[in-house]
């Protein structure tokens, strides 16, 4: 059997993810105790603790939408573009990373000009999409903090690809804080609430809340997807200008989100936090860390993971902890060891080092029952953000 089995009050834990951390299973645990929790609840192999539920965690409900299932960065997801190029000097490359970084706004920077949000962008009823609405144009096309990046990679198909990491920006966090605390005070009130402990309250989806909720999440997803799309224009015009190289389609994935889907005879809400979609020959991204593989997957369409897989390789050490005992100099030697244009300079850099991560190599091999690689890329310089 790929996956181990852990014994949940409601429903058991199908957990890909070797012996997965203390607080990892205890909010696993937590799930698998909802009542409206449908068949089994999942661990991907990068599977981590988060807010609620775990970074990695796949949890699906009979008509009732989590939050806080879904994290704060809706929308949060990749994509990768591939170039006519099959060979950068480093020269080349540094001038390309010059480039991106005059054009695509980084940690909470945002645009000093307004960009254009595309017309099928249509903003529903709720009324934080709305009340955002004025600021969107301005970070449209920003990358955004935390483990946001933007690289340089070479296929194993031979040719030079780049790949996108961001999501919802602001947008997705203020849907994501006032939905969270409408879902408590409801959850208060009821005759059955969840465990305040658990940071897993939520409402029914037909309800008008609960309605309202989708509906924001959803416009979250297409605005984050919107925001790839345009830092993908913004790089691939500097690697136009430089290189003059052509540009293939881009292809995009996002791995914080719920939807409705079918799975073992039944209409059930799928929440993935930190986890893709791998129905059956559909298109994956898995990033790894900085330094490390990342690869273009096909889902195997697995029923017992709800077809879903890792999103990246998956934290092995929170922010603060890497800071305090990784090594600035063992870490960095081991990206310059590998030729890679990197972003870790100092101490503050080191919640994104390698160190802080698992082996992406690992996590490969424990989800080959969920995703099939179609292509291997290998990091040739990287931006955090």
């Amino acid at each position: 059997m790929p996956y181990r089995i852990y014994k949940g009050e409601e429903v058991h834990i199908k957990s890909w993810c070797n012996d997965p951390e203390e607080g990892t299973l205890k909010q696993a645990k937590n799930m698998a105790a909802l009542p409206f929790a449908f068949s089994h609840t999942c661990l991907m192999p990068d599977a981590h603790e988060g807010y609620g539920m775990p970074i990695g965690g796949v949890l699906a409900t009979k008509n009732v939408i989590i939050p806080n299932a879904v994290g704060v960065d809706i929308g949060c997801g990749m994509q990768s573009v591939k170039t006519s190029l099959t060979e950068l000097n480093g020269d080349t490359i540094k001038r390309i990373m010059s480039g991106i970084r005059s054009v695509v706004p980084l940690g909470f920077r945002h645009h000093k000009k307004k960009q254009e949000i595309p017309a099928e962008l249509t903003c529903p009823e709720g009324e934080i999409c709305k009340r955002e609405l004025k600021d969107l144009s301005y970070q449209l096309g920003t990358l955004g903090g935390g483990n946001h990046f933007i690289e340089i990679q070479k296929g194993s198909d031979g040719c030079i690809w780049f790949m996108i990491h961001s999501g919802s920006r602001n947008l997705g966090k203020q849907v994501a804080a006032h939905y969270s605390k409408k879902a408590r005070e409801i959850n208060e009130k009821s005759l059955k609430p969840v465990p305040k402990s658990f940071d897993l309250a939520g409402f029914e989806a037909d309800s008008r809340i609960g309605k309202d909720y989708i509906a924001e999440m959803n416009y979250c997803l297409d605005f984050a997807r919107a925001n790839r799309r345009k830092i993908a224009n913004l790089v691939s015009e500097i690697f136009s200008e430089i290189t003059s190289c052509n540009f293939f389609k881009g292809i995009d994935v996002h791995h914080n989100y719920a939807a409705y889907e079918k799975h073992f005879g039944e209409k059930v809400i799928v929440h993935r936090k930190g986890a893709i979609s791998a129905q059956k020959n559909e298109t994956g991204i898995i990033p790894g860390s900085q330094g490390a593989s990342s690869y273009l997957v096909s889902g195997l369409g697995n029923p017992d993971s709800f077809c879903s897989s890792s999103h990246g390789a998956g934290r092995k050490m929170g922010r603060n902890e890497a800071i305090k005992k990784l090594n600035l100099e063992y870490e960095k030697q081991k990206l310059d060891a590998l030729g890679i244009v990197h972003s870790v300079r100092g101490i503050r850099d080191l919640d994104e080092a390698p160190g802080s991560y698992k082996d992406i190599e690992e996590v490969m091999r424990n989800q080959s029952d969920l995703v099939a690689i179609e292509l291997k890329f290998d990091p040739l310089a990287v931006i955090k953000g």
